[in-house]
C-alpha cells in the first residue's frame, strides 16, 4: 500500500470536513495526534479549541453567534488512563464512559451511530491511542445515504511503523449532500518532528475559506510526556 503526503491530500480537497490522522514519528519514539474541524455554515465556523484538564473541547468564539450547539460543541480529545480518544463528537465521551465501564473501543461504539443531520448523515469518526503507540480508528456511517442501516468500521493499527500513520475524515469532498469518507483510513507518511512543525505546515494546507481549528499532540512514547499545539482561525 502507497503512502501518501497529508498536506498534500488536505490542499487537493476543499472540504474533507473533519479529520483525525494518527500515527508515530519517523524515530520511532513519539506517537502523533491530529484532529482539525472544517465548516461552511457560519454557526459551523463560530468555533475555536479550548485546553480543558483531560483534552481540548470546542468553544463557541462569539456566543451571541451560536445557533443550535447540538452537534458543534464536544471535547474532541479526552485522556483516560494510558488511552487518548480523540472523535469529531460527542462520542468521545461515550467512549470514555465505555472504557470506565471495562469495555473496549469496539463495544462502546457500537451504542452509536452517524450524526442525525441528514441528508448528509455526518459519519461518526473516532480513534483511540494507547500509550505504547498502538491505536485504532472507526467510521459510523449511514448505507450510502439511508439512515435506515448504519455501518460500522474498525481498524486497528497494532505496533505501528515509524514514519506512518492513517488518515480518516468525514467527508470525500465538498458537495450536497456531502458524500461520506469511504474505504480504509488513507496511510500516510510522518516526517514531522515537533506538533509546532507538523500544525504549521497542515494548517497552510488545510482550504483557507473553510478551516476552523487545528489540534496537534506528540506523545513520547518513553516519558509519556506529551506536547500539544492548537490553532484557531478565529484567534
Amino acid at each position: 500500500m502507497n503512502s501518501y503526503s497529508l498536506p498534500e491530500l488536505l490542499a487537493a480537497n476543499p472540504y474533507p470536513g473533519r479529520g483525525i490522522a494518527l500515527g508515530r514519528t519517523a524515530d520511532g519514539k513519539q506517537a502523533v495526534m491530529i484532529y482539525f474541524i472544517m465548516g461552511r455554515s457560519a454557526n459551523s465556523r463560530n468555533r475555536v479549541f479550548v485546553e480543558t484538564p483531560d483534552g481540548i473541547r470546542t468553544q463557541a468564539f462569539d456566543p451571541a453567534k451560536l445557533e443550535d450547539p447540538s452537534l458543534i460543541i464536544y471535547a474532541p480529545v479526552r485522556r483516560f488512563g494510558t488511552s487518548t480518544i480523540v472523535t469529531n463528537g460527542d462520542q468521545t465521551d461515550t467512549i470514555r464512559a465505555g472504557l470506565a465501564a471495562g469495555e473496549d473501543f469496539v463495544q462502546a461504539l457500537r451504542k452509536r451511530t452517524f450524526e442525525p443531520d441528514g441528508p448528509n448523515f455526518t459519519p461518526r469518526i473516532s480513534g483511540i491511542v494507547e500509550d505504547n503507540g498502538d491505536y485504532a480508528l472507526s467510521i459510523l456511517k449511514s448505507a450510502d445515504g439511508d439512515p435506515a442501516s448504519c455501518r460500522r468500521y474498525f481498524f486497528e493499527y497494532a505496533s505501528p511503523l515509524a514514519g506512518q500513520g492513517h488518515f480518516i475524515h468525514t467527508y470525500q469532498s465538498d458537495g450536497s449532500p456531502l458524500p461520506s469518507f469511504a474505504g480504509e483510513p488513507t496511510q500516510i507518511t510522518v516526517p514531522w518532528t515537533t506538533p509546532e512543525e507538523c500544525a504549521q505546515v497542515l494548517w497552510e494546507n488545510l482550504n483557507e475559506e473553510n478551516k476552523v481549528s487545528l489540534f496537534v499532540r506528540f506523545l513520547d512514547l518513553e516519558s509519556g510526556e506529551g506536547k500539544s499545539v492548537i490553532v484557531n482561525k478565529n484567534a
